[in-house]
């Protein structure tokens, strides 16, 4: 096991000893306790269990605990907690979780708030909130700390020293010019390593800016592919707005991957394995559905009467290892495709040239298997089918699995086109229906040739 592992497991269980024991030991012990550990624990707690331990917490680690926290304990946390202790939490957020938080009480409690907070800083949070949340401008932090380009790096120590503990701990400051367009991105890692007396201009780096209506995927993207510590967010005319950091950015990426890929499975995204048995079965049910649908097809078209067919030609045999290869086959291009839109690695000029790639995988992986399984019943069957029984089968399997990664790629394809998220039909549906086609195509192409 991983020290750090360990050191965490003693951790927990010291803090459910001390859960029910005296408030101070559970308060100076949770003052040695990081909030996002501390956050992971309410999710095993009761509201009631939840609330002492927030009740323990000084401010500062209150709000982070809140912030880092899942939504379903979050939520009833919150609603607890009075107009002044909740006035307190979104005070000391940074802008972008202050909203978060907000976001999570009722419109009337989060209005309330606002008029409680300076009336600058709830202008910027309801300006905030107005941005859609899967947005750019909704992922954003947008209270910064900017300098103009014709100062040295002496004076934007002391803008930082004056203005730092107002923003969001990032890892520099964006240079603008006279119209606070961003024109460079000074690290603070520069300002130690460089002569205060040098020009800020000498030394900042060009900045990378996305539209405040970009999509956070996109914006996330972004701060992956140029390894960004910050990305500038920009209004229709330029202006700098906001700043998405690489935590941020991080963030989100995991998000939408693990989304992903629970959508794969029919399941939600928050907290799984935390939900009831109940909870579950209706979130999953749902795709196994369009499976058993799939099965009654497929058995339906099995006990067609007009299959004309030698009678030692049982192809009904082979039917398993046809559906195992195809669904296989079919779920391996589907799920490289998904990660491929989600990651940004297959863009909509690339499609074309990823659709051929994976079919032409698909082809010549059925081809193998084809051909391996021709080799194989050739020597074992005997009758009157014999050798072209076999042929007929390994071609069959051929195409079938062929077809098979050529649906895999149209389907969450064309889904991303229409604006379907393509990780809801790259599960049990795209396999049901591979199976089904690929069921009839194996038929249809064998029956042909014997």
């Amino acid at each position: 096991m991983n020290p750090d592992t360990h050191d965490s497991l003693l951790q927990k269980q010291q803090f459910t000893q001390r859960l029910n024991g005296p408030k101070d030991e559970l308060r100076l012990f949770l003052e040695g306790v990081h909030p996002a550990d501390t956050a992971e624990w309410l999710l095993d707690l009761s509201v009631e269990e939840g609330w002492s331990v927030l009740e323990q917490l000084d401010i500062e680690a209150r709000a982070e605990v809140l912030a880092q926290a899942e939504e379903s304990i979050s939520v009833p946390l919150l609603e607890r907690m009075s107009l002044a202790q909740l006035t307190e939490v979104v005070e000391e957020l940074p802008a972008d979780d202050a909203v978060d938080v907000l976001a999570l009480v009722e419109e009337s409690v989060s209005e309330q708030v606002l008029q409680q907070v300076d009336l600058e800083r709830a202008e910027g949070l309801r300006e905030l909130a107005s941005y859609d949340p899967e947005s750019a401008g909704g992922m954003m932090n947008s209270e910064l700390v900017t300098v103009p380009h014709g100062v040295r790096l002496g004076d934007v120590i002391k803008l930082i020293k004056t203005e730092g503990d107002e923003t969001e701990d990032g890892q520099g400051v964006f240079v603008v010019d006279d119209k606070d367009r961003p024109v460079g991105y000074l690290a603070y890692r520069q300002l130690i390593t460089h002569s205060i007396h040098e020009e800020v201009r000498d030394v900042m780096a060009l900045p990378v800016s996305i539209l405040i209506t970009a999509d956070q995927e996109e914006a996330a993207g972004l701060v992956q592919h140029y390894q960004l510590e910050e990305l500038a967010v920009v209004d229709a005319s330029g202006v700098l707005v906001g700043a998405i950091t690489a935590d941020d950015a991080l963030g989100v990426l995991e998000e939408e991957a693990s989304e992903d890929f629970l959508k794969l499975v029919g399941a939600p995204a928050d907290q799984p394995t935390r939900q009831s048995v109940g909870r579950r079965v209706v979130n999953r049910l749902p795709l196994q559905g369009v499976t058993v649908l799939g099965g009654l097809l497929t058995a339906w078209i099995l006990g067609w009467e007009r299959w004309e067919l030698p009678p030692d030609a049982d192809l009904f045999r082979f039917i398993p290892i046809v559906i195992g290869l195809a669904g296989n086959v079919g779920i391996q291009c589907s799920t490289i495709l998904v990660r491929g839109f989600a990651t940004g690695e297959v863009e909509r000029e690339r499609e074309l040239t990823v659709l051929r790639g994976e079919v032409s995988v698909g082809f010549f992986i059925g081809l193998i298997c084809g051909a391996a399984t021709t080799l194989i019943t050739g020597f074992t069957e005997s009758g009157v089918a014999g050798w072209s029984f076999a042929i007929a089968i390994g071609v069959a399997i051929t195409v079938a699995v062929s077809w098979a990664a050529l649906l895999g790629c149209i389907v969450p394809t064309v889904c991303r086109r229409i604006g379907i998220d393509p990780a809801v039909v790259a599960g049990p549906f795209l396999i049901t229906v591979s199976d089904v086609s690929g069921t009839v195509l194996y038929l249809c192409v064998a029956a042909i040739l014997l």
